[in-house]
């Protein structure tokens, strides 16, 4: 497993995106609550905007900007024993 490529590890514009604006939206909501702002006022603020960003990542995503291969799955067990046992296999002859 420790063998394995992967070629973005999400690092792609709609993730970066969604990750720095959420930080900045819900920073916002925290610290007006802080200053004295109504709590359920800002929470709301802040779920609202974090629907609204999730959307843009989302068409973001659709334009291109996002991961270009849809993600792989992980190898079951069984699988990957196989894999070790072949390669073990193709290494000692």
């Amino acid at each position: 497993m420790a063998d394995e490529h992967h070629d973005d590890h999400g690092n792609t514009v709609s993730a970066w995106f969604l990750t720095i604006s959420w930080i900045v939206a819900w920073t916002v909501a925290a610290v007006a609550i802080i200053l004295g702002g109504a709590l359920v006022t800002w929470t709301l603020i802040g779920l609202g905007l974090s629907v609204v960003l999730a959307v843009i990542a989302g068409v973001m995503k659709k334009v291109g900007l996002g991961r270009k291969e849809p993600r792989p799955y992980p190898q079951t067990r069984e699988a990957w024993e196989a894999a070790r046992k072949v390669s073990a296999t193709a290494g000692n002859n």
